[in-house]
Formats: structure tokens, C-alpha cells, sequence
């Protein structure tokens, strides 16, 4: 059976499950969770999107104890955004057990209010390993309890040089954990740490359904000067409602993103120089469509969150097909269309040859026109974001939100798009065509009460 009532699982677990909808476990999690939730160690391959979190959820959770308020789970991640899609999704799983606490631990962020949070116990700890080895080295987290630990995307921690990091973090873990490594590849690097960290592991390897791939791979052949008039191009022939571009190097992302916000695209850019809060309103405005194309270095990409995404952009090719295989893994999931468009100049011809060779068929060569860089043509997003200078510590909810808009704002509701609700501020999508009647009037008048400071960002 692949239901999730086949396994035994808490009521709590069973009862969030439910809650979710999740009802039939995906080929990872049929063929993982009856092992590891029996104790064994494993080690899984599966693809993006494959539903490896709530099976490392699921397992950790399940041999949590709850009345014991010491970090009994430590997941790692290579990126901030990792850290946070997994630790909402621990929560949402342990949404049933009562007063259960996880805490992120990314770098990017003050020190200072992740050590006040440590200094009150946790039961999970969701970190990139920098962060966790510079706790344990301060001393002030402790994993002498820890019962289950997740290295996540273990092959990505391992090219963003985490090797050491990681082997002192294990070396703070008692010999008697349960270990799941989980990577997208199998090279000989993991292959060597799973020797060396894990017991008689389980191995499992998904790949993914061919059925559920539904992907047209585009090529353009195009000359280094006019790769940016190349991009608009494309993106105004096939005008994706949301896409993301991929450029290896991070000057590529600001000068991409730049070229394109003067030709009138709502476009941001993403990579790992951007302090934290300007990401998480880049990632807000990119889920909430009032940015349709984001422009992203490939570790700044790992990680998000990203829901029927419309196309993948490839403005340089990656140097290997591992990278390029994670890129269009972000369109065409469970079944959807997807759209990948790659940028081709005479100098990554070798990588385009490789490419073909590794797919066993001939790539789909196709003609775009250049886009005329001096004047604005564009594709501006359909929604525009508001900033409210108040959230969840000011007893903040959407629903206030949307009050105020459709009350003294005067918004129909089908005007107002997602809102997202953070500790000190909040985010609300706003149809653009009255986003500025929405800007005018918000100020005027108050929200749960108080006038509040709205910006437009």
C-alpha cells in the first residue's frame, strides 16, 4: 500500500497529514519511509520536487519526544531558502503536536536574535552548516540529544565547500543517531561522506517519472554582445507570466537584471551578496506575480519555493549536466507544460554538443529576433507589492489586511493578491491597475485601528 495510513505514524502526524491532503506517498517516500521510520539509515537520490521533506519530515518527527525541550533533529541545508521551505514544512507537519519548537539558524542574518532564540531550548534545528558550526563553537548549541540528522541536498553542500563543516557537526552528534542523506547526484564525494557518517544506510534512488515531464527544451545561438537584447527577445516572442533566468556568474545577475528593468520588465535579481531582508522581498514579490522574472545565480536558486513556473532561462549554459538537469526541474512538475529556453554564444557550443550526447537526441535549434535595447518594450507584472510596517508581533493578520482594502481602501477582492505576514512587516499584492489608488488610500486611513506606514517597493 502507498497510503499514509499504512504506516505507523502518531495520531498527531496522521492527523496533520490529513490536514494537508497528503493522502498518497510518492515513490521516494514509499520506498523510504517503512525503513527509515524502522530505524535505518539511508541514503536517497530522487529528483526536485520528488517529496523528500516530508519524508525526512515524517522520520524525524516521529522519533521526536516532545516533553523532552532539547534539540532532538538537526536538518542542514546549503541555503537560507532551503532552511526556510524545510522548516515550514516541519511545521506544518507538526502542526498537531503541541508546543513543538523548530528554529532556523542561517547566516545572512543578525547573530543576535538566533542566540536569544537558543537560549530557549528547540526540539528541531533547520541550518546551513556555517551558521551550526559557528554555534557550536560559541558553545551555545548543544546536540548531545540529537536523534535524527538530515544532511539535505548534501551533493550542493558539498560544492559550496561544506565538507568540513559538516564532518565537525556530525562529530557533535552521539554514535547513536539515525543519518539521511539526501542528494540530487551520487557522485564519489557523497558516496565517500555516506561511508564515513552513516551505518549500513538504505539506499534509495527515484528518478523521475517520464510521464510527469512535459518539458520543450529551446535553443538560441546568439553572440556575446547581443545576449542581452537576445533575453528580451526571447522573452517578448513566448512573454512567459513567470520565469526564471539563470546566470553562472553574480555580475551577470545585476547586469542582467538592470538591462531588463530599463527595457521595462519587472525583473529582480537574486544571488548570495543580497542582504537578507531585500531576498526575502525579492522571493515575496517574485511568489506574489508583481515580479514575472527573476534573475538567479544557480546556489542562490537552490531551495525555492517556486509553483507553476512558466519557463526556465538559461542566459549561459551550466558547465555540467547535473546543473542543467536542476535548472528545468523548476518547470513542467507534476505534469504541468514546461517551458526551457537557453542562450547558445560560440564558446558554449561544447557544452550544447555534451548536452545532446547526454539526452540521446538532437537539441531544437530555433531563430529570435534581437529586442532594440534603447527604447521600452517590457513585460510589467500584473500585480505591484505594498509594504505595511507592521506584522505578526503587532497582532497583524491577512485578514485585517484585506479589511482595510476592501473597507476604507474601497479594492474589490478580487483586486487584492497573496499577503504574506513576517514578524515586522507585511507584503500585499495589488492588481496594477489600482495599486495606486490602493497606495493613496491606505495611509488615509487604518488598519486594525492604527494608521500604519504603506510603501510601494
Amino acid at each position: 500500500m502507498n497510503e499514509f495510513t499504512s504506516l505507523p505514524l502518531s495520531p498527531p502526524l496522521l492527523q496533520a497529514l490529513d490536514a494537508l491532503a497528503y493522502t498518497q506517498m510518492t515513490p521516494v517516500q514509499t520506498q523510504s519511509l517503512p525503513m527509515i521510520l524502522a530505524g535505518r539509515d539511508l541514503i536517497g537520490q530522487a529528483p526536485t520536487g520528488s517529496g523528500k521533506t516530508v519524508a525526512f519530515g515524517l522520520a524525524l518527527l516521529h522519533r521526536l519526544d516532545p516533553t523532552l525541550l532539547r534539540v532532538q533533529a538537526l536538518v542542514l541545508c546549503p541555503t537560507r531558502e532551503l532552511a526556510d521551505q524545510v522548516a515550514k514544512e516541519i511545521r506544518r507537519l507538526a502542526a498537531a503536536i503541541p508546543n513543538l519548537k523548530v528554529l532556523i539558524l542561517t547566516g545572512g542574518v543578525p547573530l543576535a536574535p538566533q542566540l536569544a532564540s537558543l537560549r530557549k531550548d528547540s526540539h528541531v534545528i533547520v541550518g546551513t552548516p556555517g551558521r551550526v558550526q559557528e554555534m557550536l563553537r560559541k558553545h551555545v548549541l548543544h546536540l548531545a540529544h540529537v536523534r535524527t540528522l538530515v544532511l539535505d541536498e548534501a551533493d550542493r553542500m558539498l560544492d559550496m565547500g561544506f565538507e568540513e563543516p559538516i564532518r565537525e557537526i556530525v562529530g557533535k552528534t552521539p554514535q547513536t543517531r539515525q543519518t539521511l542523506l539526501f542528494s540530487a547526484t551520487y557522485p564519489e564525494e557523497i558516496r565517500a561522506i555516506g561511508r564515513s557518517v552513516l551505518r549500513d544506510p538504505l539506499e534509495v534512488t527515484v528518478a523521475a517519472a517520464p510521464e510527469q515531464i512535459v518539458i520543450e527544451q529551446l535553443f538560441f545561438e546568439t553572440d556575446l554582445k547581443n545576449k542581452p537584447a537576445m533575453l528580451a527577445g526571447v522573452l517578448m516572442q513566448y512573454k512567459p507570466e513567470s520565469s526564471v533566468v539563470f546566470c553562472n556568474t553574480r555580475n551577470d545577475v545585476d547586469d542582467v537584471a538592470d538591462a531588463l528593468t530599463q527595457l521595462g520588465f519587472s525583473a529582480l535579481a537574486l544571488h548570495g551578496d543580497i542582504e537578507q531582508r531585500d531576498r526575502d522581498e525579492v522571493l515575496v514579490r517574485f511568489a506574489n506575480r508583481s515580479c514575472s522574472v527573476l534573475i538567479a545565480s544557480d546556489v542562490a536558486a537552490r531551495g525555492l519555493d517556486i509553483k507553476d513556473l512558466a519557463a526556465v532561462i538559461n542566459y549561459e549554459l551550466p558547465h555540467d549536466q547535473d546543473t542543467y538537469l536542476h535548472r528545468i526541474g523548476r518547470t513542467g512538475r507534476a505534469g504541468r507544460g514546461g517551458l526551457v529556453l537557453s542562450l547558445v554564444t560560440p564558446r558554449e557550443i561544447t557544452r550544447a554538443i555534451a548536452l545532446e550526447k547526454s539526452q540521446g537526441k538532437p537539441l531544437r535549434w530555433l531563430k529570435a529576433d534581437p529586442l532594440a535595447m534603447k527604447t521600452q518594450h517590457g513585460l510589467p507584472a500584473a500585480m505591484v507589492t505594498l509594504r505595511i510596517d507592521a506584522g505578526r508581533s503587532d497582532k497583524l493578520r491577512p485578514g485585517d489586511i484585506v479589511g482595510a482594502l476592501t473597507g476604507d481602501a474601497g479594492l474589490p477582492v478580487d483586486a487584492i493578491g497573496k499577503i504574506d505576514v513576517f514578524a515586522t512587516r507585511s507584503y500585499v499584492a495589488i492588481a496594477r491597475a489600482v495599486a495606486d489608488k490602493a497606495l493613496a488610500r491606505l495611509p488615509a486611513g487604518k488598519i486594525k485601528g492604527r494608521k500604519l506606514r504603506v510603501t510601494r517597493i
